[in-house]
């Protein structure tokens, strides 16, 4: 990973930013018009899904929809997002793709609402599709300059992406390659953007306080979480470095995902399966845990008990352990279990008893699959080990339909 401190994050977007985006705002609107007169459909309406992205490979079940408990994956070696059978009652056992849709180049994050539509970050813009009918409605595409569409790790465009708590706006972290990136904040009826902030470098991650006044966007790049203002947009930076800052773009100890605590609002950050922090947004004050895992780590998920998930990806050092995914219980109790090669990111079940950790990986090493995790097995159980199901190309995000 690379990276450098941005300190700009910790201001209000700047009146330049400001303009530009009043000033595309305007050419767009001169656009639409233009399109209007001539007779051109606006590509926002929503009476006519974009069927030609659809690649469908199984039907929907009896009643016409996807089955509940269905995955959705983002497939970052590609441009598609596909649907996966999870196997008997979730384990992973019997399971199997069975549909993709086209969505973009590179798509990164993901996140599904109440009406089944889920909003996922692409290299190109944030793809809106209907998880019911497989179909891709149509593709919101970003105010940011973010330079040519490309694929890799430092592509620009979309990242960490999340959902207000009332489903009335999405919020995409953009990477712009080389620089300060943004959050933009689309309006989930009319599917346009309405606002852009300035944050930190490379926003891996974004999240939604339980209220849904403020919006983080955790920045790997410049070691800080960048805390905006759902109403305003002013922003507040964070930092957030348990190891210190002093490797710059060229250190791994930085923040890839955080997930907010409900109960208090606190965000909680693991740092290379050592240190947890936990960051307070309304001082800007953070406190470091001990973990055990001893091993690099990247996605992050809560249980509804409160139990933290998080994937180990592997060793940076001679010293680390190898891939893992770690159960850290609400009172701070951690067991691992052992993963098969690096994985990305983690989802689990309504009920809490499965997790589900794509194997995409930001980096080399990735493997085209989910590994299902038992978590209600013990880590020295040999009845149950982790079930590896093929899946996906170069799966990142996900999430539980």
């Amino acid at each position: 990973m690379t990276g450098v401190c941005g300190a700009r994050a910790a201001f209000a977007a700047p009146a330049r930013a400001a303009r530009v985006f009043r000033a595309r705002r305007f050419m767009l609107g001169l656009i639409a018009a233009t399109a209007v007169l001539a007779g051109c459909a606006s590509g926002t309406t929503e009476a006519a899904p974009d069927t030609t992205g659809t690649t469908t490979s199984a039907a929907p079940d009896a009643t016409g929809t996807t089955p509940q408990g269905t995955l959705l994956v983002a497939d970052f070696g590609g441009d598609t997002v596909t649907f996966v059978d999870p196997g008997r009652d979730g384990s992973g056992e019997g399971g199997a793709p069975i549909a993709s849709v086209e969505v973009g180049t590179a798509p990164y994050g993901l996140v599904v609402g109440e009406d089944g539509r889920a909003w996922v970050a692409t290299a190109e813009g944030v793809a809106v599709v209907d998880t019911q009918r497989r179909t891709r409605i149509g593709t919101v595409p970003y105010e940011t300059e973010t330079g040519p569409v490309t694929t890799g790790e430092y592509r620009g465009g979309g990242m960490g992406i999340a959902l207000a708590p009332d489903g009335r706006h999405v919020y995409v972290g953009v990477n712009v390659p080389g620089g300060n990136g943004t959050v933009e904040v689309i309006d989930t009826a009319t599917r346009e953007v309405t606002g852009v902030a300035d944050v930190g470098r490379r926003p891996f991650d974004v999240d939604v306080s339980p209220d849904g006044r403020e919006v983080y966007a955790t920045n790997h790049d410049s070691f800080d979480v960048t805390a905006v203002d759902a109403d305003t947009l002013r922003t507040r930076r964070m930092e957030v470095a348990p190891y210190g800052t002093e490797g710059g773009l060229g250190s791994w100890l930085k923040p890839h995902y955080a997930v907010v605590r409900p109960e208090d609002g606190r965000l909680l950050l693991p740092f290379e399966g050592e240190r947890l922090a936990v960051l307070d947004p309304r001082t800007g004050e953070v406190t470091v845990e001990r973990m055990t895992a001893n091993t690099h780590q990247h996605g992050a998920a809560l249980a509804p008990d409160g139990t933290l998930l998080v994937v180990g990806t592997g060793p940076i050092g001679a010293d680390d352990e190898e891939p893992s995914l770690t159960v850290r219980t609400p009172d701070g109790k951690e067991r691992t279990v052992p993963l098969d090669g690096p994985h990305e990111d983690v989802a689990v079940s309504a009920d809490g008893r499965t997790a589900y950790v794509t194997g995409g990986f930001t980096r080399d090493g990735y493997w085209n699959g989910i590994t299902v995790v038992d978590l209600d097995d013990e880590e020295d159980d040999e009845k149950n080990k982790p079930v590896r199901l093929e899946a996906g190309n170069r799966p990142l995000g996900i999430a539980i339909l």
